[in-house]
C-alpha cells in the first residue's frame, strides 16, 4: 500500500538480509547488543556495529541513534531503545522508538527503512498491539509532512507474526487511508452575544450560501477552543470571552458538503464586529427574530436550541 509517495510493505524473513538504506534494531538503552535481533545484527555485521553504538550510549528509552552497518547489506543500523535492562517495554516506549527512528531516517535523508516488531521479542509485547502502534506512527509521520522515505518495510521472521502485522499494520493503515480520511470532519461554531440580547451572524461567501454562525473547520493539531476563537476573530474581528461549550451536532445530513460533526460554543464579546474572511457581511440579530430567518446548515436548529437553553427548557 502507499501513503503519499511512500510504499509500505510487509516481508517475511531475516531483516539482516535486506539490502536497503537502514534497518532498525530494537535496542536496550545502553546499546549493548546481546540476543534477539541485536545479536543477529552483531553476528552478521560484525563487532564494529556494537563498538560504534556503545560510544553513543546510554540513551533515553524511546530515543534512537545510528551506526554504520559493517558487513550487512544495508547502509545504516538505527538503534531504537525500546527498553532498559529490566527488559520491560510498553506502548509509550514503542511509540517513541518508532517515531525517533523515522525522524532519524529523515535526518539521514535515506529512502528506505525496515522495522522488526519492536518490543515483541525480549520485551514480550503483544504483536497486534505493536503493529497498530507502529502503523499509527508511520501514518502520523507521513501525514505531517513531505518525507524522503520512499519505502517502509515491516519485516517479520515467522509466518504467525507476519499474519498479525498484515492485520494490525497493513490492513489497519488501509482502513485509515480508505475509510477514516473521508470523515467525519470536525467543525466549530460560535454563538456570540454582543450588544445586549443580540447575536452575531455572518453571510457566507462560499457555498453553502446564506446566513450562518461564525465558524469553520478545526485544523490538525488545534484544540476546539482555539479553533472557535480563531474562526470568530477571522470572520467577525471579535475577541471572545466567557467561552463555554454548548452542544455537539452530528446528523450526517447537517452539512451538504461532507459528513461533519459540529461543536457549538457560546460566548460574549464587546466592540464593533466587522466582516472578515469567508463573510460577505454580518449583522447583529435579536434572538426573538431568529424564527423569521433562514440559515445555512442546521444553524437555525442550533439557535432554536440555544433560545430554549436560555429559557431553561433545553
Amino acid at each position: 500500500m502507499k501513503i503519499r509517495d511512500t510504499e509500505i510493505r510487509l516481508l517475511q524473513g531475516d531483516i539482516t538480509d535486506l539490502k536497503i538504506d537502514a534497518i532498525v534494531n530494537a535496542a536496550n538503552n545502553k546499546l549493548v547488543m546481546g540476543g534477539g535481533v541485536a545479536g543477529v545484527i552483531k553476528q552478521k555485521g560484525g563487532q564494529v556495529i556494537e563498538d560504534e553504538a556503545l560510544k553513543q550510549g546510554p540513551i533515553q528509552i524511546g530515543e534512537a541513534v545510528f551506526t554504520k552497518a559493517g558487513k550487512l547489506g544495508c547502509k545504516y543500523v538505527i538503534h531504537a531503545a525500546t527498553m532498559d535492562f529490566s527488559f520491560k517495554t510498553d506502548e509509550i516506549k514503542i511509540r517513541n522508538s518508532t517515531r525517533s527512528s523515522l525522524e532519524l531516517a529523515e535526518n539521514l535523508k535515506i529512502t528506505s527503512i525496515a522495522f522488526p516488531a519492536l518490543g515483541c521479542g525480549t520485551g514480550g509485547f503483544p504483536y497486534l498491539a505493536a503493529a497498530k502502534i507502529m502503523a499509527q506512527e508511520v501514518f502520523r509521520h507521513l501525514r505531517d509532512g513531505k518525507s524522503c522515505l520512499k519505502e517502509i518495510i515491516f519485516c517479520l521472521y515467522d509466518k504467525k507474526a507476519m499474519e498479525i502485522f498484515e492485520k494490525g499494520a497493513i490492513k489497519y493503515l488501509n482502513h485509515i487511508k480508505e475509510v477514516l480520511q473521508y470523515g467525519p470532519f470536525i467543525t466549530v461554531d460560535a454563538i456570540i452575544e454582543c450588544g445586549g440580547n443580540k447575536i452575531v451572524i455572518i453571510e457566507r461567501t462560499n457555498p453553502p450560501f446564506g446566513w450562518a454562525l461564525p465558524g469553520g473547520f478545526v485544523d490538525y493539531g488545534e484544540s476546539l477552543e482555539n479553533a472557535v476563537i480563531r474562526e470568530a476573530k477571522e470572520e467577525t474581528g471579535l475577541e471572545l470571552k466567557e467561552l463555554h461549550q454548548f452542544h455537539t451536532y452530528s446528523d450526517p445530513q447537517r452539512d451538504p458538503r461532507f459528513h461533519t460533526v459540529g461543536v457549538v460554543f457560546y460566548a460574549k464579546a464587546s466592540g464593533l464586529p466587522k466582516a472578515g474572511d469567508d463573510a460577505a457581511s454580518l449583522k447583529l440579530v435579536p434572538l426573538d427574530e431568529i424564527s423569521k430567518m433562514e440559515f445555512a446548515f442546521d444553524h437555525k436548529k442550533i439557535l432554536e436550541d440555544y433560545i430554549k437553553f436560555k429559557n431553561n427548557i433545553f
